[in-house]
């Protein structure tokens, strides 16, 4: 198949011309060097009521190109601007201004606008995520302590697996820039709602501490936490106690058994990337980045904020 290209004016009087010596579709796409489902759709949305005329077929054309850029207002695209600024991705934007306003306006339309702001020396495109090619890890895997009394994911209630509810956590922890800090992250599995907190040290008195101090003022939507069998969480049972939740964790190496958590520290590494010096991450950016992870929609949430799924709530986000 072609790659599609808008017909030019030359190309739609070679199409009346061909269809006046009876050729199919087929053979005028070969001929003017189109796809012949582009031929199809020119017939079919150009077509008035003698058929198929070069001249209204252009006038139809540009009369709707003409629509579709003037309909979204100047107002929108500050509106898409401001959104992109604060990490928004061009998806989270068409859908929740679709959501919330009822505007339609596609995710490709975003990223146009962003290339062109790009063009013109625009800074938009710093606001986009980037895709880096993942590598396979080749060595030896790390030889961790053993914990004990664990309970393992496979215990995990299935209403916990299925996300039917709130209060099912997950948790880990990113490792600072010469392991001199560490930041401790925890996301609700349903609402994806996350909670980030920095310990000195990545000890298991030290992460008990902090996550004691996230996760008591929602204690009561905490039922279920799980987490990986690092060291830094030999006091589960501690945990368990305090909180009065089940402690789960998943099978060594199986990191897509904590996917939530695992993509939230995926959102995390674009405000604080690997190697990244937590000892100059104050509270203010910490709460800020929670601030933009749990007030960003999500497409897995119809494009409500886990805020708003977690606490029953709804923001205005785009006006």
């Amino acid at each position: 198949m072609r790659p599609y290209h808008q017909l030019t004016r030359e190309q739609r009087y070679q199409i009346y011309a061909l269809m006046k010596t009876s050729c199919s579709s087929t053979e005028i796409a070969e001929v003017i060097g189109a796809d012949k489902s582009t031929v199809g759709r020119e017939l079919k949305r150009n077509s008035g009521q003698r058929g198929y005329r070069p001249q209204q077929a252009q006038r139809l054309a540009s009369q709707r190109k003409h629509k579709g850029q003037c309909r979204i207002t100047s107002r929108t695209w500050t509106t898409v601007a401001r959104l992109l600024r604060q990490e928004w991705s061009p998806e989270q934007i068409s859908g929740r201004l679709k959501k919330e306003q009822g505007l339609s306006i596609s995710h490709e339309w975003i990223y146009q606008y962003v290339l062109k702001d790009q063009w013109a020396g625009g800074e938009l495109y710093r606001h986009l995520r980037c895709q880096k090619k993942r590598r396979k890890r080749y060595g030896t895997y790390e030889r961790r302590g053993q914990l004990l009394n664990c309970t393992s994911i496979e215990e995990r209630p299935a209403i916990a697996n299925g996300r039917k509810r709130l209060g099912d956590w997950e948790v880990d922890t990113l490792i600072g820039k010469r392991n001199k800090q560490v930041m401790v992250s925890l996301t609700e599995r349903k609402s994806r709602l996350t909670l980030l907190g920095k310990v000195s040290r990545r000890t298991a008195p030290a992460v008990q501490n902090q996550i004691h101090q996230l996760l008591l003022p929602v204690a009561d939507k905490v039922l279920t936490l799980t987490s990986d069998h690092g060291k830094e969480f030999a006091y589960h049972e501690q945990i368990a106690k305090t909180l009065h939740l089940k402690f789960y964790f998943a099978h060594p190496y199986a990191a897509w058994e904590r996917g939530t958590n695992e993509n939230t520290n995926g959102l995390l590494r674009q405000y604080f990337p690997k190697k990244h010096d937590f000892q100059q991450a104050t509270q203010k950016d910490i709460q800020q980045v929670m601030h933009r992870l749990n007030l960003r929609p999500r497409k897995t949430l119809r494009f409500k904020t886990p805020f708003e799924v977690f606490y029953h709530s709804s923001v205005a986000l785009t006006s």
